[in-house]
Formats: structure tokens, sequence, C-alpha cells
């Protein structure tokens, strides 16, 4: 009582657990990994509550009220004020591979994979009943193809465990599973914990845009569009301007300019391309020099190359 007592008025933030298939020695080295930053309690939900009811009486509207409801099932719950997602990680770090026990159900897709099983050849009639292919190699029993053999949710049969034991196939693994986070009298998901800075950047972000799209559409200013009003308004101070010839200001007048005389930008940009093109010149090809394919050798009659004054 006394040790439930001094964690609520010790700590302000709790992960309900579960332990389902969760051993002593899995749970002591969970204990281990986490001293000094979190303490885990264990123990009858009736006795908790009553605790709990103990404490509320002492401490009236405390926030530890809204866990009451958790204090049902095979539940176990972890005290911590230390940083929320280190703690998540501690939790769930530890996992035991475990066997397939009869009529424990399926917490994923169980496959057989293919290859060579080490049973002699007079097992053939234990892999026939599960319909697992097979054939004999070498003396010994080998699964021709990668069986399907428990999916998710089914319940496992004494003949699917047996299999796996005598594959030496430890397909589960089992742990502390996080139900829910307790913070300060928050009650929330554990997924929650995935949210780090550059997500919430990023939907503020996202929220800035959508505000200033409606504030603009509906023509309502807000922070959030002044900028983007500001920016509309210069360009249609610039149209109006531009098609004035008594009247400009400051900021129209490189407008003005490039549509009174384009010309004139262009040949100031001339210079830049003509500087960037010198300073990469090309290569001169080198010329190839043309070969006679007649010269010093036989001509179409099996004579020489043609000379002077054989004509």
């Amino acid at each position: 009582f006394s040790k439930m007592t001094t964690m609520l008025s010790t700590y302000d933030k709790v992960f309900v657990v579960g332990v389902d298939n969760v051993g002593s020695q899995q749970m002591n080295q969970t204990r281990k990994a986490m001293r000094g930053k979190a303490e885990i309690l264990m123990g009858k939900n009736t006795l908790m509550k009553k605790v709990l009811a103990d404490f509320l009486e002492a401490n009236p509207g405390h926030f530890y009220a809204k866990i009451e409801h958790k204090m049902s099932g095979n539940v176990g719950f972890v005290f911590t004020n230390y940083d929320l997602p280190k703690i998540r990680d501690l939790i769930l770090a530890n996992r035991v591979p475990a066997p397939a026990r009869p009529g424990a159900i399926a917490p994923m897709d169980v496959t057989v994979p293919a290859g060579p099983t080490g049973a002699d050849p007079g097992q053939t009639n234990f892999f026939q009943v599960l319909q697992i292919p097979t054939k004999i190699v070498k003396g010994q029993i080998e699964i021709t193809t990668a069986v399907n053999l428990i999916k998710a949710g089914d319940k496992v049969g004494p003949s699917e465990a047996a299999l796996l034991s005598k594959l030496n196939i430890k397909p589960f693994s089992y742990g502390l599973s996080i139900d829910c986070v307790f913070d300060h009298g928050s009650i929330f998901s554990p997924a929650v914990l995935d949210i780090d800075d550059a997500y919430l950047s990023g939907m503020f972000h996202m929220a800035l845009s959508k505000i200033a799209a409606i504030s603009l559409q509906i023509g309502y200013p807000t922070q959030a569009s002044l900028s983007h009003s500001i920016g509309n308004a210069f360009r249609a101070l610039v149209a109006v301007t531009v098609n004035c010839d008594n009247y400009t200001f400051e900021k129209a007048e490189p407008f003005k300019a490039f549509l009174a005389n384009p010309a004139a930008f262009a040949v100031a940009a001339a210079p830049a391309a003509t500087g960037a093109a010198a300073a990469a010149p090309v290569a001169e090809k080198p010329k190839e020099e043309e070969v006679d394919a007649l010269d010093g050798g036989m001509d179409m009659f099996g004579g020489g190359g043609a000379k002077t004054g054989d004509y």
C-alpha cells in the first residue's frame, strides 16, 4: 500500500502496460533496465483500486482519478517523470522469443520455410496431416514449398504446435505491450509519442497555408495572409502604374523602364553571355589527312598506281 501511495505522490506520468505471457525473469530484466528512470507496479486490481481510492480521498480532485478505469485485466503500471519516448523504448525493447503453445491465439502469421527438416522418412504422415508438401532427400524429409501454417488471430492447434517444436521454430515473441499513456491527467495513445518537432513544424506550416488561402478567398485579412495581401496589392499597383504616363513610384520604375525599352535589358545581358562563351573555348578538331586509296598501291587492272606520263 505504501509503495503505490509513494508512487502516486512522486510521479506524474504513467504507462499502462499489458503483461500477458511475460515471465518473472523477463520482468526483472525490464526493471533493471529502467532503474533510476521508472518503476513498475504490479498487483491485484482490487487492491490497487483501494489504494487509489484512499489516495484520492486524501487528495481530492487529483488527476489520478482518471486512471481508475484502466485497472482491469492483466495490466501493470510504469511510473516515471523521465522523457516518455525513451521510457517507451525501454518498455518495448525487452522481448523474448517463445514457442507456439496449443490453444494460444497467434498474434501474427506463422510460415514454415522450405528446406530440410531433419526428420526421418517414417514421419511423412505427420506432415501429410497438415497438408505440407514434402520429399525425401538424403534420408530425411524436406519441405518443398513454404507453407503459411497459422494465420494471425487463429488458435494454435496441437499438431501445429508439435510441428513447430519439432522444427525448433519459435514464431512468437512476448514482452510488455503499451495500452495507453497517462500524463498529468491526459490519456492518449502511445502513437502520439512518435510525433517529433519536424512533424509539428510541418503540420503548423500546412495549417498556416490553409488559413492564408481561406482569408484571401473571403477577403478577411489575418496575420497568415498579410504578406500575400501586400504582394497582391503591390502587383496591382504596378499594373496600374505602368499604364499611366504621368504617375509612377520608385519600386515601379524598373518595370516601366523594361516595358519602355526591352532591348536595353537584352543588351545589358549580352556581355555576360559573351563572357561565358569566351570562358569555355571549343577546341578545334584536328583535320584528318586524306589518303588516296590507290596511292602507291595497285590499280584496278593489277598494275601499279597511276604515274605522270602513262597516258
